[in-house]
């Protein structure tokens, strides 16, 4: 089934039978026209009627919809009552089983409704065939070695483009096309420019449809070679050219072939006869042998050549290809109303190449012209004087041999009495007096309407001050309150009359009483500045600001913005200014009659903005000469500037020392002293001014001071310790930032204290801290005279001052005696012994050493005490366990011998059970407490009495001591009391009670008795009535 849509120019491929199919040989594009769309989609039985913009109608009548739809084929219309196979859906024209013999064609679409024809453009419908070839043996073509030969392939009968290919002997071993070699898609042919022993066999020709993609093969031709001896060398002989004058469509691809036969093979080349270079977008394909050019516009017409060459000689083929263009729409007429009488003026132009003739059509009929009333000349379109006979669809029609265009416009003639619905006077119209009046008299008339105005009852005439203008419009100049009233338009033309009647009402003038004025201020203030008016009270007044030229939008930026005062003021307050609030501010006054305005500059003061362009001029190993732009000065003249810098070795920017020590706002430029050498630093300046400090301004680029000799010596020389023979001396480093070059590091110097030799080391590594001398002559904790220096590669720099340190020290070689251990508690020992009064080696302290038993070391701690201390205590132990202990002597060297072991048993735990049922009673400042008695465990310690702790509200704690269940306090007035009761026993402290929470009543409230427990509520006796201290 083939279905035909109307659309834009095509053509259409259809399928009889199994060699024949049905697509698309051109894609046309949509066309629009008034009120219909005429698209080309094969298969596809949509035609829509679409009526929208460029629409006309009366007003209030229902858009027209397409009524009829009529197809033509080679201008026979077709007759579907007596054509079975062709019927319509929608505007689509169906065909069922098409046939080349009776379908094949060109097709238009006519589409009727009640505004009129048009025609659609026309469509070409053809089909696609490839017969086969013949089957007859083609006779052998015998050639000698080195000659040229031309095999010929001779396509069957078809339609459609084709595509050709030659196969070698077998399928599918196709030729490969190069120099020697080509096959023509215009003939189809097989080239062999010089003949090879290779060459000789079988070649078949393979034809390809390229709409049917169908695919014949020829019968084969073979190519033997001559015994009569090779070809000599001959000159090209072209046999592959294109036609002399070759037309090309503008926007095609145009190819051209061009090959020769020659002995050596001939090399092909390309040249436009003017000499002219190919652009870019031409291409050279197959050996030299295609020349494409894509997308052929006028500029590529002209006289072509091919040069074919070898040693022998050189021929040339030339041709010329003339451009041609089908029409395409420069200007087309446009849907258009007109008066009855009224002139129309239609003119459609195209380009194209040869140039269009045009044509106009009338509700699809050839226009004919009437006497001098309508004419058509050159593609315009005029009637003089249009009657509501014109009305109908017209179509111009741009046509030359490649194309033809139609461009589709309605002319709709309108007759109609005068009507003042969409155009009456204003109900009321107000003026200022003084002021001109414009009343204008617009009707909707067809032709148009003769005016006559009325004033009351009374017709207007022409005065100074009144003008009637052409149009109906009334003009009154230098209105005053007489000219106040009732005004009428009367409007008249064939067809009718109409009138329409409005209000003039002439008011004051509209005055601005107090307007805003120039004013400076800080940043942070807030101001009022004032629009007052007085109007005439008939008018309604609105006020607006605008500020920079912006209007000022109150609901965005209500932060800053507010509108104040009453009816007759619109007074602008501006909040918290900002220094982006300054300029000029402009009050808007608009009434019914008239706008008025009154302005105001706004000088906003501010700290100063932010220099620019700090640069570094020059720079040293502490000073860096620096210079600057200065930023706005915010209407407050800049009085200085401070320079700050930064480090990677700086918390944030720090200002720094410069040179003058105070920099006035007038200068520019500054140097900076203090600087540590071979550091990177970044500088940034800050101006000033009377209103304050400004921003800092960019940093500049990183800069380097220069190296120099390092002027900061370590510091905290120590030392001590370490093993025999050794001196350990010890430094701060110094930080990165003071050693002022690369190549940093330390010299160590140091001497026997009185010695005048100085030994030096040196330390490259600027991180190190820590140096060790070793020497087996170093006595025991020596003493040594020690200094530390700082290098670089600039040279060295100053020592520290000298520090006494002593060389490494032996460990004692005493034992301590005397070594006692007791139990204190359940966690507690105490060990004591008797200290050395005298011993070889230096004497820093003494170690304890304690476990359980050899079984467990992990339980082994150790405990130190220094100078003479002769006991200590071991905390933290487990509660009824036996302990081994000894005590050694120790220093800087290490510890010395252990002596004997002693051993002591910890004390069993204290009662975990805390104190219970406590009660207490305070009468007064008496309060008494009352428990019940803790009785241990067969694993705690006995109980040896209790301790009761009150803690006040400042912190302090006081503790008391009994051995009985019951204790009696006295507490301070005006306090706050924690309580706690706990157990003691040989085990040490127990568990203790809860807090108990007293708070002391105020002195305004007497209370005489107080019960309470844990585990109850408080029984509370007052001494006095509770409003007693109310009393007058």
């Amino acid at each position: 089934m083939l279905s035909l849509a109307p659309s834009g120019l095509g053509q259409w491929r259809g399928s009889a039978d199994s060699l024949f199919c049905l697509c698309i040989l051109l894609e046309p594009r949509d066309v629009a026209l008034v009120n219909w769309c005429f698209s080309l989609y094969p298969g596809v039985s949509i035609c829509e009627s679409i009526l929208g913009d460029g629409l006309l109608s009366h007003p209030g009548s229902p858009l027209p919809h397409v009524t009829c739809f009529l197809w033509s084929v080679n201008g026979t219309p077709v007759d579907f009552s007596t054509d079975g196979r062709r019927r319509l859906s929608g505007g689509n024209l169906i065909i069922g089983h098409p046939d080349r013999t009776w379908d094949a064609g060109t097709y238009q679409c006519i589409a009727t409704n009640s505004v009129g024809t048009i025609l659609s453009s026309r469509a070409t419908l053809w089909f696609a065939y490839l017969e086969m070839f013949k089957s007859q043996t083609r006779s052998a073509v015998s050639v000698r070695e080195g000659q040229g030969v031309v095999l010929l392939c001779g396509p069957p009968s078809h339609s459609g483009e084709l595509t050709f290919t030659w196969v070698f002997n077998e399928y599918p071993n196709f030729i490969q096309q190069d120099s020697r070699r080509f096959v023509s898609q215009v003939t189809g042919n097989l080239y062999i420019a010089k003949v090879e022993p290779s060459d000789v066999g079988n070649y078949t020709c393979v034809v390809i449809n390229s709409v049917t993609k169908g695919k014949v093969l020829s019968s084969s031709t073979p190519l033997v070679l001559r015994t009569d001896g090779a070809m000599g060398e001959y000159e090209p002989k072209i046999e592959v050219n294109f036609p002399e004058t070759v037309p090309a469509a503008k926007g095609s691809a145009v190819m051209l072939e061009c090959f020769a036969l020659g002995n050596p093979v001939p090399e092909i080349t390309w040249r436009r006869a003017n000499g002219v270079p190919f652009p870019s977008k031409v291409k050279v394909q197959k050996s030299s042998a295609v020349l494409e050019i894509p997308d052929f516009q006028q500029e590529d017409a002209g006289g072509y050549e091919c040069v074919a060459e070898n040693t022998r000689g050189k021929n040339v083929a030339r041709g010329r290809l003339s451009f041609h263009a089908k029409p395409q729409w420069i200007q087309t007429a446009t849907d258009t109303a007109l008066a009855i009488g009224e002139k129309l003026l239609w003119e459609c132009k195209a380009n194209g190449k040869p140039k269009p003739s045009y044509s106009w059509l009338r509700n699809g009929e050839t226009l004919a012209t009437e006497g001098g009333r309508v004419q058509v000349e050159n593609g315009a379109l005029s009637i003089a004087a249009v009657n509501l006979s014109d009305a109908a669809m017209y179509q111009c029609v741009a046509e030359n041999k490649h194309g033809v265009l139609y461009s589709s416009a309605e002319l709709l003639v309108l007759a109609s009495p005068p009507d003042f619905t969409g155009r009456p006077l204003r109900t009321l119209l107000k003026a200022r007096a003084g002021t001109e009046v414009v009343l204008e008299c617009r009707p909707q008339a067809y032709p148009q309407a003769v005016t006559l105005w009325k004033k009351g009852n009374e017709i207007l005439h022409r005065t100074e001050r009144i003008l009637l203008l052409p149009g109906g419009t009334l003009k009154i100049i230098n209105v005053t309150k007489a000219d106040g009233g009732s005004y009428t338009c009367m409007a008249r033309n064939q067809f009718g009359t109409a009138s329409t009647t409005g209000r003039l009402l002439i008011t004051e003038p509209t005055r601005i009483t107090q307007g805003p004025t120039n004013m400076e201020i800080i940043v942070g203030e807030s101001i009022v500045l004032p629009c007052q008016v007085t109007s005439d009270p008939a008018l309604d007044v609105s006020f607006s600001w605008v500020f920079n030229g912006q209007l000022v939008d109150f609901q965005q930026d209500k932060t800053h913005f507010e509108r104040v005062g009453g009816i007759f003021a619109g007074d602008l307050m501006i909040r918290n200014i900002q220094l982006g609030h300054a300029g000029k501010y402009i009050c808007i006054v608009d009434t019914d009659v008239e706008s008025l305005s009154a302005a105001a500059v706004l000088m906003v003061k501010g700290p100063p903005g932010p220099p620019s362009a700090v640069t570094v001029e020059e720079i040293t190993d502490s000073t860096a000469q620096l210079s600057w732009m200065s930023g706005r000065d915010n209407y407050s003249p800049i009085k200085g500037y401070v320079i700050q810098g930064r480090t990677a070795f700086t918390l944030g920017w720090q200002a720094l020392d410069t040179v003058p020590e105070v920099i006035f706002g007038n200068t520019l430029t500054a140097t900076v002293v203090g600087l540590n050498a071979w550091v990177e630093y970044e500088f940034r300046v800050v101006s000033s001014n009377a209103v304050g400090v400004g921003e800092p301004s960019p940093p500049s680029a990183k800069t380097r001071t220069e190296d120099a000799v390092p002027d900061t010596p370590p510091t905290d020389i120590g030392g001590g310790g370490g093993t025999q023979s050794e001196l350990v001396i010890t430094w701060e480093p110094v930080p990165e930032e003071l050693q002022n070059g690369d190549g940093f590091g330390y010299i160590i110097a140091f001497r026997p204290v009185g010695g005048a030799t100085w030994t030096r080391a040196i330390i490259s590594t600027p991180e190190v801290a820590r140096y060790v001398y070793r020497n087996d002559s170093i006595p025991p904790f020596f003493p040594f005279d020690v200094k530390v220096g700082a290098f670089n590669k600039r040279g060295e720099g100053p020592f520290s001052s000298i520090t006494t340190v002593f060389s490494a020290e032996e460990e004692p070689s005493v034992t301590p005696g005397g070594v006692l251990a007791r139990s204190v508690s359940a966690s507690q020992i105490e060990v004591s012994w008797r200290p050395l009064a005298s011993a070889p080696e230096r004497v820093l302290g003494y170690e304890v050493t304690y476990w359980e038993d050899d079984t467990k070391p992990d339980t082994v701690g150790k405990v130190r005490v220094f100078g003479n201390q002769s006991s200590v205590n071991i905390s933290a132990l487990t509660g009824n366990s036996q302990y081994f202990l000894t005590v050694s002597a120790f220093n800087t060297a290490g510890t010395g011998p252990a002596s004997p072991s002693v051993n002591a048993t910890t004390k069993k735990a204290s009662p975990a059970q805390p104190p219970m049922n406590v009660e207490w009673t305070l009468i007064g400042a008496q309060l008494t407490l009352h428990w019940d008695p803790v009785v241990a465990m067969e694993t705690e310690s006995e109980v040896t009495g209790y301790q009761v702790s009150t803690r006040f509200r400042h912190g302090e704690v006081k503790t008391f001591m009994t051995n009985k269940t019951t204790a009696e306090l006295t507490l301070p007035a005006n306090d706050d009391y924690l309580i706690q009761v706990r157990v003691l026993s040989e085990g040490g402290e127990g568990a203790a009670t809860e807090p108990i929470r007293i708070h002391r009543l105020s002195k305004h409230f007497g209370v005489s008795f107080i019960n309470c427990s844990l585990k109850s509520m408080c029984l509370v006796r007052l001494a006095q009535p509770l409003v007693k201290d109310y009393a007058p």
